[in-house]
């Protein structure tokens, strides 16, 4: 850990936020410490008080709370509100819904006001279940309409353009009920990687569908324009459908709309269609929300068995009064009143890209307090993840914040007001006098456990070690520090040992490790589904919103498995699911696989099948140069096809620079011509040279660059997407997620809700 005045981040927290949240000049130089971030922070919430007949002292009492708040790294608020609080752009919130309907007009402004939230930072969720069908005559002009998957890659080539160059990458929710005509041609919609790239697809799942599922029936597809039914589908056909998808991509997810309803808070202003991107926060047309998680990792307090030095310690598995005890209620209780209130003042000082957004925002003055670090605090508890008592202690530890969190509305409520709609709400009823409509979600925390340095979410930790790739080939293994400390502790670490574990992530295999340690360090891959959804189940029991979880299974997991996570979730009252079966990508390079295994076979098959032979180069060849700006200087990159169109070779001048940089640019070039020549696909090519750094980057109209390698491989990329030669453009050279490996700098993705994470450099596939 490194101090920086009372400030304890870690390497990992000042990459990312030097990265892609900390203040820079017009030329690109950091201008901004990490403290200086939090006090620009503090600050502009803060400013919300003067707004309610508060002094200037007391505004300074209030930014002062909120600072410590945050450099304790006890609670962060969502990305936008790091990066622009007291800033000319001042867009604080994440998530947004924005309405469909059907007209070209209202498809069209819902373009222009995605594209204007996306150039602010946020992500944008849409129901596109009002469109009509594909092959529907259109009443003005006697045209077919091309239903709602057309329009959608509308949305995702507009995302696509806006999000170039952006600290934050644009990110879409597209949502289309389960009776909707168009509903096989959308579960399919993903089936090609160059489709709807910036989208996660839902499938809205009604109770009557579910019913029709039980029971083998069919059920209505219902025409939203003329709302008649139109024919009939057999529920249990497309519920495999989705099923059979999600299994072997991850995608469709789903979402159980009714049951969303029936937690909408303010049900007379209106049906809830949509959530944001990663489907935790279900909103209304033109809602946004402002999220927050603390970090449960802060609340355990200290114990002398914590480091677990007695060799014969036991594990918990059975929640008891002990377990309460280890935790601090009241550091807690006072966190969650003044994260209610950070909130609160974040809907006020917030700059809206859209005045119907912060009018219905204002309205009902949603906001979304979650939790981070819950697997660390499992951890020093000594409780597996998968245990009972995991799941006991998550429904008190969010009963509690939610009550706390209703308590502190309340008093806001009394000080400030209700939120103007509450007349129109459920708690009117309760006599629940709130100054928010919800308080509660579980999101995705993605860089903000990187910079809090904690388990991401309601997620096991990723892996108890793994490889980090630095400049010039050097090999970093990142540690859990709780296991570190224990290890050393008990006398069982090594570097042997960390390499051992570095190899799959899991300490499953691993000898040399007590056996009740591997039983409290278990991750994402050594869960069961089936546990994944009862701990998501456990937390929404007491969740205003929904939870932002990923379901891992195994790659060998078969669809039937996915269909037991869905039905599961559906008894025990999740809001949604988002699964990911491990390999199921088609883009993924790394994978918890046994590597020395795959090594052995990567070696058999070269030695003992065949031996590649390239092909002969003819006399005449053609091709273009393209010129690639390096730290190096300029690098004029050859790229020649053979007469297929198909690409053949590669070479490399390195301008006047010359040396050593030279000379390893014409290598690489021979290297690749070899490969192109030896029939090694182009994009295989690319996630090789993709991502690797040199200590000298140099920044473009298009991006970073990272080192040579870095330029020839996006050199590559550009050949597909302008030239257009051969087979054309092809998606996989497309920059987006590899899943598994990170498009910027290779580390290791973890995938959480729906969204991916670099848990090095904190690239993110989500906004």
């Amino acid at each position: 850990m490194e101090a920086i005045s009372g400030l304890s981040l870690t390497q990992n927290a000042l990459k990312v936020l030097e990265k892609r949240y900390l203040k820079r000049d017009e030329e690109g130089n950091v201008i901004e410490t990490p403290e200086e971030m939090f006090r620009r922070v503090a600050r502009a919430i803060a400013s919300a008080e003067l707004n309610y007949g508060k002094s200037q002292a007391e505004a300074e009492y209030i930014e002062e709370e909120f600072y410590k708040l945050m450099t304790s790294l006890r609670f962060l608020p969502n990305s936008p509100t790091l990066m622009n609080a007291g800033r000319r752009l001042g867009q604080l919130s994440a998530c947004f819904v924005l309405p469909v309907e059907d007209s070209m007009e209202s498809i069209f402004e819902a373009v222009k006001n995605a594209a204007l939230i996306h150039k602010s930072g946020g992500g944008t969720g849409f129901s596109f279940s009002k469109l009509r069908p594909k092959g529907d005559i259109v009443g003005s002009t006697k045209g077919i309409s091309s239903g709602p998957v057309s329009f959608m890659t509308v949305f995702d080539s507009a995302t696509e353009a806006i999000k170039q160059g952006g600290t934050r990458r644009g990110a879409n929710m597209g949502i289309l009920r389960v009776d909707h005509p168009d509903i096989i041609e959308f579960i399919t919609s993903k089936d090609h990687n160059e489709k709807l790239n910036n989208f996660n697809i839902s499938v809205a799942l009604t109770d009557s569908f579910m019913k029709a599922l039980e029971r083998d029936e069919e059920y209505d597809l219902i025409n939203p324009h003329t709302n008649k039914v139109v024919r009939r589908l057999r529920a249990r056909e497309v519920f495999d459908l989705i099923v059979k998808h999600a299994w072997q991509n991850g995608e469709p997810g789903i979402i159980f709309i009714d049951r969303i309803n029936r937690a909408n808070p303010t049900p007379s202003l209106g049906d809830i269609e949509s959530t944001n991107p990663c489907g935790e926060q279900p909103l209304l047309p033109y809602e946004s929300c402002n999220l927050g998680s603390i970090n449960l990792a802060r609340f355990v307090l200290p114990d002398e068995s914590t480091g677990m030095k007695a060799q014969g310690t036991d594990v918990v598995t059975r929640y008891d009064k002990d377990i309460a005890g280890r935790i601090d209620w009241d550091g807690l209780r006072k966190t969650v009143h003044l994260c209610v209130h950070f909130l609160d003042n974040v809907i006020d000082v917030n700059r809206y890209p859209l005045k119907k957004i912060e009018e219905m925002t204002k309205a009902n003055r949603k906001i979304g307090l979650g939790v981070m670090g819950w697997a660390d605090m499992l951890i020093q508890l000594r409780i597996p993840y998968d245990s009972e008592a995991a799941s006991r202690l998550a429904k008190e530890v969010m009963r509690f914040i939610r009550d706390e969190g209703r308590k502190a509305s309340m008093a806001l409520a009394e000080e400030r007001g209700v939120f103007p709609n509450f007349e129109h709400s459920i708690y009117r009823d309760m006599n629940l006098r709130l100054r928010n409509a919800s308080i509660t979600t579980i999101a995705p925390t993605g860089t903000l456990s990187i910079i809090a340095g904690c388990s991401s979410g309601i997620e096991p930790i990723f892996a108890v070690a793994y490889v980090r790739n630095v400049l010039e080939g050097t090999k970093l293994y990142e540690v859990n520090p709780y296991f570190e400390r224990i290890a050393k502790e008990r006398g069982f670490w090594s570097r042997e040992l960390i390499e051992r574990i570095s190899e799959t992530g899991s300490l499953r295999e691993i000898d040399g490790v007590p056996e009740e340690i591997k039983r409290i360090f278990i991750t994402a891959h050594d869960i069961s589904p089936l546990d994944h959804i009862r701990m998501q189940a456990a937390f929404q029991k007491y969740v205003d919103n929904a939870v932002s979880k990923t379901v891992n299974f195994p790659h060998d997991a078969t669809p039937k498995d996915v269909e037991d996570v869905y039905m599961l979730a559906y008894g025990l009252g999740c809001k949604g699911v988002t699964v990911y079966r491990d390999g199921s990508r088609e883009e993924q390079v790394l994978q918890t696989a046994d590597r020395k295994q795959q090594a052995v076979d990567n070696r058999l098959v070269a030695e003992h099948t065949f031996k590649i032979t390239p092909r002969k180069r003819p006399e005449v060849i053609k091709g273009t140069t393209r010129r690639m700006k390096t730290g190096c200087g300029n690098l004029y990159v050859t790229i020649n096809e053979d007469e297929d169109g198909n690409l053949f070779e590669l070479f490399t001048h390195m301008g006047k620079a010359g040396g050593c940089a030279a000379s390893q640019a014409e290598a690489i070039g021979r290297l690749v011509s070899l490969a192109l020549r030896s029939n090694i696909a182009p994009p295989e090519i690319v996630k090789q040279l993709r991502g690797i750094s040199c200590h000298n980057p140099e920044w473009t109209n298009n991006g970073k660059i990272l080192s040579c390698s870095d330029a020839i491989a996006k050199a590559i990329e550009k050949y597909y997407q302008t030239e257009g030669k051969g087979n054309g453009s092809d998606p996989v050279l497309e920059k987006k997620v590899i899943y598994g490996a990170c498009p910027e700098c290779g580390g290791a993705v973890e995938h959480e809700g729906g969204c991916a994470v670099c848990r090095d450099c904190g690239f993110t596939r989500c906004s």
